[in-house]
């Protein structure tokens, strides 16, 4: 029931903001209805499926560009830059990537404080990256989800009292996605790799998971217990606290990855505007993520995870 409390959060807020920042989060808070709706719905019924809440999420991508106008029209990448000057096309790369942010924070709500900090991180990394650009209503709107979740976070973290649930989780992805939409509409000068960046941790478990889904023959949608915040609590915070109960491990792991989600943050904030750079610390961060995650199901240092292997390979 995480999610209630979050938008509860988040609706006051809006009710005590200044309207400059009203109509920042008027327009987020409506066009998230649909994830956050679906997600509960998922929480409280187990029989949405994976699906339909994509789906879902992707659909508050178009409600948002449907109420502000706003979409994704400059990626920094050659020829994809052209075709996003047609905006249905514009429309559509933004709803994936929506939907592709919100999914994110979903995969990796695996442990006590592990999404929480991670949300986090990002809204206050956007809010630093706004005020260096000027932009107070957008910097203090970021703050203002940061606050409802840090609201949430004392109670989740590190006792598990209360969790995000798919209805909180697909709702703050949403919001950093949306974030990231307006960083870019509002701010020309910022590198598309600058805001993807910014939400690099939780971006890329979503790439190396449907990589190593689609390698094993499984579906993306599939579950499993191979992410990398699984692998550092058996393998990692298991041998560091031998002796530790399960919710002593679990929330010392949702600790340990802020680190992961701090690294591309960092250089994101230092060089929203420089494209080059951005890429560099993006296949930096790519690299560092696959060579831990190789020790950790290989235990030596290499670049090919086994878990990205083919099975047939493995026989």
């Amino acid at each position: 029931m995480g999610g209630i409390a979050i938008l509860a959060g988040v609706l006051v807020g809006y009710v005590l903001a200044h309207p400059s920042r009203q109509s920042l989060l008027g327009p987020l808070l409506l066009a998230g209805t649909p994830a956050f709706v679906f997600g509960l719905v998922e929480d409280l019924t187990k029989q949405v499926s994976v699906r339909t809440r994509l789906l879902a999420t992707m659909a508050c991508g178009v409600l948002g560009w449907a109420i502000t106008g706003h979409s994704i029209t400059d990626a920094d990448l050659l020829g994809l830059d052209w075709l996003l000057g047609f905006t249905v096309v514009s429309v559509v790369f933004t709803a994936f990537a929506v939907g592709g942010v919100a999914n994110a924070i979903n995969i990796i709500d695996g442990f006590n404080g592990l999404a929480t900090g991670t949300v986090i991180v990002v809204l206050t990394s956007f809010g630093f990256m706004a005020t260096a650009l000027g932009d107070v209503d957008l910097a203090l709107t970021s703050l203002i989800l940061a606050g409802a979740m840090l609201g949430f976070g004392l109670v989740n973290w590190p006792l598990g009292k209360i969790f995000l649930g798919d209805g909180g989780a697909y709702f703050v992805g949403f919001a950093l996605a949306w974030l990231a939409v307006l960083m870019l509409a509002r701010h020309p000068e910022v590198s598309a790799w600058g805001p993807m960046l910014v939400c690099g941790y939780p971006i890329l478990e979503v790439f190396f998971s449907i990589a190593r889904r689609r390698r094993r023959g499984s579906s993306p949608g599939d579950a499993d217990r191979l992410h990398l915040h699984s692998l550092v609590k058996r393998r990692v915070v298991r041998a560091l606290l031998p002796r530790a109960s399960n919710l002593v491990r679990n929330s010392c792991t949702g600790a340990l990855m802020w680190f992961a989600a701090l690294l591309p943050a960092v250089i994101a904030v230092s060089w929203p505007t420089r494209t080059p750079a951005l890429v560099l610390g993006f296949v930096v961060c790519a690299l560092l993520y696959s060579v831990v995650y190789a020790r950790l199901t290989q235990f030596r240092w290499c670049f090919s995870p086994v878990t990205l292997v083919p099975k047939t390979k493995l026989a």
